[in-house]
Parts: structure tokens; sequence; C-alpha cells
């Protein structure tokens, strides 16, 4: 990684300024990382649950799918060392409306055997309680009064 030698010559160099600029970024980089992970965890979450919805039933690899989605994100939004998660509630949010079109297409190949596109079986589901019933399995359990950045 670049940024690690670039780090280091700062370092050597006596440049304690432009090194806090660096570790800056690969703090940032890294954040940005998790966040798309998060993000694509939550597709697969969401596609899972407009089936669900949709079809008005449930399958043990839907439902094995969502489980392992939420603990994936759980595990992927909580910082180990210094405490606290990468993303808050508002955040989780934001990420779950942000990833519910590509959830609600991808779902439309599936659902129904594909029947139907991605509008019309967003016509057959209420994509707020859907986006809501994500969030709330995602907090449930966690320590989210405490939830910081």
């Amino acid at each position: 990684m670049i940024e690690l030698l670039e780090l280091k010559n700062c370092i050597e160099a006596g440049r304690y300024t432009q090194a806090l600029a660096i570790i800056g970024e690969m703090e940032e980089m890294s954040r940005e990382d998790k966040i798309n992970k998060i993000h694509s965890y939550m597709i697969i979450l969401l596609m899972h649950l407009i089936k669900q919805h949709a079809e008005q039933r449930s399958v043990r690899s839907w439902e094995r799918s969502i489980y392992n989605s939420i603990e994936a994100i759980r595990v992927t939004n909580k910082r180990r060392k210094a405490g606290g998660y990468y993303a808050d509630k508002d955040e989780l949010a934001e990420l779950c409306r942000e990833a519910y079109p590509r959830a609600l297409k991808n779902a439309s190949y599936e659902a129904y055997e594909g029947r139907y596109d991605a509008s019309e079986l967003a016509q057959k589901v209420t994509g707020h309680e859907i986006r809501n019933e994500a969030l709330k399995l995602i907090l449930k359990g966690n320590d989210m009064c405490a939830f910081t950045t």
C-alpha cells in the first residue's frame, strides 16, 4: 500500500503534519470500505425481505440469507478496537434507502419466478415498511443507545 510507504517516509523525515494527513486519508478509506460492504449486504437483506413481502411466504434459504446479511452488517459496522460503529442509525437508514432500488431490481428476477419487472414488483410491496423492517432487524440486540461513529 503506497500510503504506508509515504507515511513511513513522512515520519522518518519529521513531516508530522503531512503524516497525520495521510493517516486521516487512510482512516477515511477504511471507513468507505466498511460502508461499501454494509451497502452490499444491505442489498441482499432487502432483496430477500422484498421477496418475503411480495410472495407472502418464506423459505429457509431466504431466512438464512436474511440472518447472514444482518450478522455481516453488524460485524462490519462495529469498530473493534476503537469502539463504536462506522455508520450510525441515520447513516444505516440512508444506506437502506440507497440500496432499496437495486434490491428491488434483483428481487424482480427471483420473486414469482421473475414474472414481474422491478416497477411491477414495487406495486406488490410497501418499500418503507421493508426498509423499516430491515433497519429494525439490524439494530435489534445491538447497544444502539450508545450508537456513535
